[in-house]
């Protein structure tokens, strides 16, 4: 059996998910002053100042902190469900499915969240390895359960899987975070082109 390990933003999709989501979660509020809370940090990622880490880290804190977790959890439910499906790459579906029918654990490794990653992960029959939002007593503290995941994923995938126990490791992948991963792997993929 093999391990197929694919990235999410860009590589399964068209575009940033993440970025989306949040867009929707937003309240009218967060909306209207994030030119002040969140854009120096999107220009200074624009500029290379500022990594994809800390730019996710100060935005999730801005939407999430302070917020019911079940609202929250149903608008991400709503949105693997509504608006996914027309994000999704039709080549890299077509690809997770060839690796679903030859009997392959096919893995979702993401700095993107949970709440819209986990019901799409369950429909699809894929494991998850990704960024989980923190709640304490059913309210969102704004942090990531366990730190940020995004520059860790190849030390989680490592914590998770029994990498010699696999025939071959696949990995597709497209970012500076995913670089990692195809050191794991037999078979690389980047930018939807095969490199080894």
């Amino acid at each position: 059996m093999d391990l197929a390990l694919f990235d999410f933003d860009h590589t399964l999709t068209t575009c940033d998910s993440y970025d989306r989501f949040l867009r929707t979660v937003a309240t009218p509020a967060q909306r209207a002053g994030a030119r002040w809370s969140v854009g120096p940090w999107v220009l200074g990622y624009r500029l290379g100042l500022v990594s994809a880490a800390a730019l996710r880290t100060r935005v999730t804190s801005v939407v999430f902190t302070g917020r019911q977790a079940a609202p929250v959890e149903a608008e991400g439910a709503r949105y693997a469900r509504e608006v996914l499906p027309g994000l999704i790459r039709p080549d890299m579906l077509a690809r997770i499915a060839a690796h679903r029918a030859a009997g392959d654990t096919v893995v979702l490794v993401s700095g993107s969240l949970d709440l819209y990653l986990a019901p799409w992960c369950r429909q699809h029959g894929l494991e998850l390895v990704c960024n989980r939002l923190e709640a304490v007593d059913g309210v969102l503290t704004g942090r990531y359960a366990g730190g940020d995941r995004g520059g860790h994923k190849a030390a989680d995938i490592r914590a998770r899987y029994d990498l010699p126990c696999f025939d071959r490791v696949h990995a597709y992948g497209d970012s500076r975070e995913d670089r990692p991963m195809p050191a794991l792997a037999h078979a690389r993929w980047w930018r939807g082109r095969r490199l080894a």
